[in-house]
């Protein structure tokens, strides 16, 4: 998967039926030889994850769920939606482990199992992992993504499936991202952390105020292999900006 430069559009909570429409200009830019690189992956809502997999059947674009239930089939867990569900939709990645997911209660114990349960029904997972306002004043940025990497990652044997998402906390939808060197730092942390769970060199991703403006300097970061993108992908042209500027 490395190969690849990922460009992740999470939709988060927003989005209708309408939107669908918005999607073509991005959808005739995946089939550009020039872009041959950009790993587009959408990640709408439950509600229209059906209509982006048939809108995106003819492109090389994929869609994924933005999470799912640690039990992997069906069950008696009322308004969950389960590994096993996302496949049959036709999804091929899935979000786990977002800081707003792990903000109401999300552990990294249940995290780990939804993890393992997602790989058992062969999804791709983009797993995140990040430091809060206050642990990063704390200077505790390191051993927190050691235990976010560590814990989430317990026992996981096909790690070839996973790529890492860096989101610090208080850069998403604050507009503040972290300065080039401090980012470079915590990337090859991570990578650290992460060569001693698998022998897979598995992509790095930064998420967190991700826009045309400051993806310039972003794109230049060693070790990152793409964009976990929220609010501005929700625009085709800033999310088509991003990938132009990210590959040109």
């Amino acid at each position: 998967m490395t190969n690849n430069i990922y460009f992740i559009a999470n939709w988060k909570m927003y989005g209708s039926t309408s939107s669908l429409n918005s999607l073509n200009k991005l959808i005739n830019l995946s089939k550009l030889k020039k872009y041959n690189k950009a790993k587009i992956i959408y990640f709408p809502p439950f509600t229209l994850i059906n209509d982006f997999i048939k809108k995106f059947s003819k492109s090389k674009i994929s869609v994924g769920g933005q999470n799912c239930h640690q039990h992997e089939d069906y069950g008696s867990f009322t308004g969950s939606i389960s590994p096993k569900m996302l496949k049959d939709l036709g999804c091929q990645f899935v979000i786990l482990g977002h800081s707003e997911n792990r903000t109401l209660g999300e552990s990294d114990h249940v995290i780990n199992k939804k993890i393992r349960s997602a790989l058992n029904k062969n999804l791709k997972i983009i797993f995140c992992i990040g430091e809060t306002l206050k642990e990063k004043r704390k200077k505790a940025t390191h051993s927190v993504l050691r235990k976010q990497i560590n814990r989430g990652l317990k026992g996981v044997k096909n790690c070839q499936n996973i790529l890492i998402a860096y989101e610090p906390v208080w850069s998403i939808g604050s507009g503040l991202i972290p300065k080039s060197e401090a980012l470079e730092i915590n990337v090859r942390k991570i990578r650290k952390l992460i060569s001693k769970k698998t022998k897979f060199k598995l992509p790095i991703l930064y998420g967190g105020s991700v826009n045309s403006q400051n993806i310039t300097s972003l794109k230049n970061i060693t070790g990152i292999s793409g964009f976990l993108i929220g609010s501005a992908s929700q625009s085709s042209k800033k999310f088509i900006d991003i990938i132009k500027k990210t590959i040109n």
